[in-house]
């Protein structure tokens, strides 16, 4: 169009030019315009116009055997050149197929072979399942990258298969293929530079014969599969590897010579095989090295000599093998050394001085001077040895003369190792002291009495010994143990094990972790006699007599004092009439009547103690209720601008957010004590690492969460309100709403809404038959919810929230059975000093994710890891750990994993869930999990993934619930 105006306005009579200038520039200006546009209409003729018609046809019908959420945006009326994730060279033939993390189900069309000029392929993080097209390596031989991870692929890679020389990248991890991957399958790849084919199914050797084919190779992972026997040599062809990871994959015999050849190598990792043999003096070779793996084969020898010529290790993980001999002083010139696990080995002999300070794994074994050693490290705050040394003695006061002892320890952990001899005295002067663990051991003498001196103790376990004599009273002067808080300030750093494991009871108490620690007292399996004083639990301890009633008592179950067949009182349902006779065997009838009388005595004093008590609460509480006059009652709100009013420094306030749900406008601290019958441990609903959370029942029948945070946390009132206030603008439907908070009596109380229906953790492991009233349906609701919190804490609330404590117990049910997470945020106000990222760790056991045991930064992808884990919880029934069944069904990641390797991913799921019909949707919901939960944070996926994934589920049916 503008060409005719153009030719037409060139007809006309000359003009004079001074006149007509403006119209000639407008000419001009058409001129230039046609010119582009005819330049630009030709381009995207040449780029896209001319797409090419047995590729459209070809895509057309990859797109017809695949459903996608949401569906490809494929129109027929446009180029298949403007497709999504499609890209063309100029002569319009499809060069990328690039569709990663696009809920494709369904399997891939034999039509893809058609695109003969691809050279970039990813479907990655789909659910694409079924074998490859046949030819599919053959006809895409100008493929670069082929990025098939994390689907549900099957088969085997044909015989008549080749990679193509072209390929860079190859990829498929995460999948179900299985079958030998045969040398001819290798053979062209020249350019070859990352080869991962792990978590798979893939059996027979070891294709070594990849460094012969592909001398650029970098990258190589063949972990998690079923190769056998054992490693070739081959290996050592590949001059320019850096990563070999062949872990968890059955092999045998010694490891291969020429792998201590591989100067470039920057990651050593063969665990989980049946590796023997010795550790090759030549490993000191691998200048690069730094993470050396080695553990759960059957290496013997010794550690080489010269290992602190690796200058830059930084993790030593040979735990679980066979080694002896001594700790080589080298080893404390790998000054970037973070991780370093010898237990389970025969190694014994003196740790050198070694700088523990920047260690965040550390397990020793057989060192009789290790505790001395590490007296020096100032500023360890928690030391875990437990099932480390065995059959030793722990060191006296003699053995510590001149030994300045832990300066800052706040949590030791020596269980399970056997120890002999009496409790040494020198533990009374860790005045820091909080968590003491030495359960499981031989220990002999009487409990002592300088316990109750530690001022910081609230967790005391002396369980599962030989100790004798009577219960030291002087225990009752712990004031951390009866005040039912847990420490504020312990450092809170990953733990591989936990802090004390039980054997499962009633109470289904199997394990725990320090974040979790409630205040208790464990003298169970003892031989230890003596009354009972209140706010203490025993179990399996040799006491007798009734048990007293009301107080603490009355809120423990029966189950707490199974094993103790003496004891009798209304708690058990066991009259105490008849128990005259089961008095102790060791006891006289002298000694009978001088207990009863000191027991009287107590009584009377306790008695009167609760009387005066009851005077004083009772005089205090008329006097706050004398009117208006008193101001350590207000209850102030929010105006209009949403900014904290200015209040006195010494008044109790409880303060609310416009946002409470249930419209609460005149609460008051009396309020809150009287909802809460001033907080009577019958009414406690939770108890976490951040304190316990109480149900509030007003005078109006409406419920509140009341969380009683522990400690005074550090904070400022003014950098408490501010972080509060923060917290408040996180609002989500499926969040747990923040209505307001409160500071009282040096407490800091935050006020949430009432969950119905507890957590997530009970119906699934704590309540009778709960499990069975999660159908499927209502179960993927739960974590279609849970998903959309964590996403909204994590890419839409500002600042962005990492919760560092995702778990069951964190996940809330309303009436409805919604979910609703949990205890997000709160890390900044108990951490308020450390970096926003939060480097001091809260985590629960079988919930935190791998890489924290390297680094102590939480981040968004751990927060992935638990929620992977939560949904299996879901898929299974199973806790995340439990301690005392079999090593691979212990924990529930790695029994998943080793499952889904077996091709037994049906046996995977809850018994409760099988037959139903829904097995297609659990599978999918199974994928996602396993994508999430993968030990590689990298290769998780974000949130928002998560959330559309799991969007996609059951779509396509009628919701029942």
């Amino acid at each position: 169009m503008l060409l005719t105006s153009f030719h037409s306005s060139s007809s006309l009579p000359k003009q004079n030019p001074k006149i007509h200038q403006p119209f000639k520039d407008y000419h001009f200006l058409n001129l230039f315009l046609t010119i582009v546009l005819v330049a630009v209409s030709c381009f995207v003729h040449t780029c896209h116009a001319s797409c090419n018609q047995l590729h459209r046809d070809s895509l057309s019908s990859f797109n017809l055997s695949l459903s996608a959420s949401p569906p490809l945006n494929w129109s027929l009326l446009h180029d298949c050149c403007s497709w999504e994730g499609v890209g063309c060279d100029g002569s319009g033939r499809v060069t990328n197929l690039w569709l990663p993390s696009r809920g494709l189900v369904g399997s891939i069309s034999p039509s893809i072979v058609n695109l003969t000029s691809l050279s970039q392929l990813s479907l990655s993080h789909n659910w694409l399942s079924g074998p490859l097209p046949d030819d599919f390596f053959v006809s895409l031989n100008q493929l670069q990258v082929i990025d098939l991870s994390r689907n549900r692929l099957s088969g085997e890679l044909a015989p008549s298969e080749k990679l193509p020389a072209t390929v860079q990248i190859f990829n498929l991890s995460n999948n179900h293929f299985h079958g030998p991957v045969q040398s001819s399958f290798l053979q062209p790849a020249l350019n070859l530079e990352t080869f991962d084919v792990s978590n798979n199914s893939f059996s027979g050797s070891i294709p070594t014969s990849i460094c012969s084919f592909s001398p650029l190779i970098q990258w190589i992972d063949l972990s998690n599969n079923d190769f056998t026997g054992p490693i070739a040599q081959g290996f050592g062809k590949c001059t320019n590897l850096q990563s070999l990871r062949v872990g968890f994959t059955n092999l045998s015999g010694e490891v291969p010579q020429d792998i201590y050849e591989l100067l470039t190598l920057q990651e050593l990792y063969l665990p989980g095989n049946k590796l023997s043999g010795a550790i090759d003096e030549r490993i000191v070779n691998l200048s690069n090295l730094r993470i050396l793996a080695l553990y759960a084969n059957e290496l013997t020898g010794t550690i080489p000599q010269d290992i602190g010529r690796l200058s830059k290790l930084e993790q030593l993980l040979i735990h679980i093998n066979q080694l002896s001999g001594t700790i080589p002083p080298s080893l404390t010139n790998c000054t970037r050394l973070t991780a370093l696990n010898l237990r389970v080995n025969y190694l014994e002999g003196e740790l050198s001085a070694f700088d523990f300070s920047k260690f965040v794994q550390l397990n020793l074994n057989n060192m009789t001077s290790a505790i001395r050693i590490l007296t020096g490290c100032k500023n360890l705050s928690t030391l875990i040895l437990s099932k480390n040394f065995y059959d030793e003695a722990l060191p006296g006061n003699e053995d510590l003369v001149g030994v300045e002892m832990f300066q800052n320890l706040q949590v030791l952990g020596l269980g399970g190792c056997r120890f002999t001899g009496q409790i040494p005295q020198w533990l009374s002067e860790l005045n820091k002291l909080e968590v003491l663990d030495l359960s499981y051991n031989n220990m002999t003498g009487p409990v002592p009495g300088w316990f109750g001196t530690l001022p910081n103790l609230f967790y005391l376990d002396l369980s599962h010994n030989l100790l004798t004599g009577y219960f030291p009273m002087e225990l009752i002067k712990l004031r951390r143990l009866a005040s039912q808080q847990i420490s504020d300030q312990v450092d809170r750093s990953n733990l591989e094990l936990p802090v004390f494991v039980q054997p499962n009871n009633a109470s289904n108490l199997q394990y725990s972790q320090l974040a979790n620690l409630p205040p208790a007292l464990y003298l169970g399996s003892n031989s230890i006699g003596g009354t009972i004083p209140i706010e203490i639990v025993l179990r399996t301890t040799t006491i007798e007599g009734p048990i007293p009633t009301g107080g603490q008592f009355d809120t423990f179950p029966a189950s707490s004092f199974e094993g103790n067949p003496r004891l009798c009182g209304r708690i058990l349902q066991r009259s105490c009439t008849n128990q005259s006779g089961n008095t102790s065997q060791s006891a006289t009838r002298k000694g009978d009547r001088k207990k009863t009388i000191i027991l009287t005595l107590v009584i009377c004093s306790g008695v009167f103690s609760m009387t005066l008590l009851l005077y004083l609460v009772f005089s205090k509480r008329r006097n706050l209720s004398k009117g208006d006059q008193e101001k350590d009652l207000d209850t102030i709100s929010f105006n209009s601008s949403g900014v904290f009013p200015e209040v006195a420094k010494d008044t109790s306030l409880v303060i609310l957010f416009p946002n409470n749900k249930n419209k609460t406008e005149d609460l008051t601290i009396a309020d809150i004590l009287k909802a809460t019958d001033n907080f009577n441990q019958s009414n406690i609903i939770g108890c976490g690492g951040f304190g316990l959370v109480y149900k509030a029942t007003l005078t109006d029948g409406t419920k509140l969460a009341i969380k009683k945070l522990s400690g005074d946390m550090g904070l400022m009132e003014r950098e408490f309100k501010a972080e509060v206030e923060a917290l408040s603008t996180a609002q989500h439907k499926n969040l747990v709403a923040l209505q307001g908070y409160c500071v009282h009596d040096g407490f800091r109380l935050l006020i949430y809404s009432y969950m119905e229906n507890g957590s997530l953790d009970y119906w699934l492991h704590e309540k009778p038959d709960g499990a069975s009233q999660l159908s499927w349906p209502v179960r993927l609701r739960i974590a279609q919810g849970a998903s959309c919190g964590v996403a909204y804490m994590h890419q839409i609330c500002e600042p962005h929230i990492v919760h560092r404590d995702l778990k069951s117990s964190n996940i809330l049910l309303d009436q409805n059975f919604e979910a609703h997470v949990a205890d997000f945020g709160l890390a900044r106000l108990i951490l308020p000093y450390h970096t926003h990222v939060t480097t001091e760790l809260v985590g629960t056991l079988g919930y935190i994710p791998p890489e924290y045991s390297q680094s102590w930064i939480a981040t968004l992808r751990g927060d992935v890891y638990s929620f992977g884990v939560v949904m299996l919880e879901l898929l299974t029934g199973k806790r995340p750990v439990e301690l005392f069944k079999p090593k691979m069904s212990r924990e529930l990641v790695i029994w998943v994993q080793q499952m889904r390797s077996e091709g037994k991913q049906d046996e995977i799921f809850d018994p409760l869930l099988r037959g139903k019909g829904f097995e297609e949707e659990m599978l999918q919901v199974l994928d996602v999990a396993c994508m999430c939960v993968n030990q590689n944070p990298f290769k998780r996926p974000t949130i928002k993934e998560v959330v559309d994934w799991l969007k996609d589920v059951g779509s396509n049916r009628q919701t029942t619930t």
